[in-house]
């Protein structure tokens, strides 16, 4: 995941966008923030999608073949 750093950073600007506004620059590192940010959470959750089993109700594993 993204270090605390960085989370913090992010919702540090989230907060100056709510109440002061943000700088052209401050804009351009939140985005690159977030989208660094959606990345990461996109690949985990699709690792741990690629890891899940599905059982029947008979204790069958039917799991769909992989891709």
């Amino acid at each position: 995941m993204l270090s605390q750093e960085k989370i913090a950073r992010i919702n540090e600007l989230a907060k100056r966008a709510k109440t002061t506004g943000l700088t052209a620059s401050e804009r351009e590192e939140q985005k690159e923030l977030r989208n660094e940010y959606l990345m990461k959470f996109r690949s985990s959750f699709k690792s741990q999608l690629e890891n899940v089993k599905v059982i029947d109700p008979l204790g069958n594993d039917v799991t769909p073949t992989k891709k």
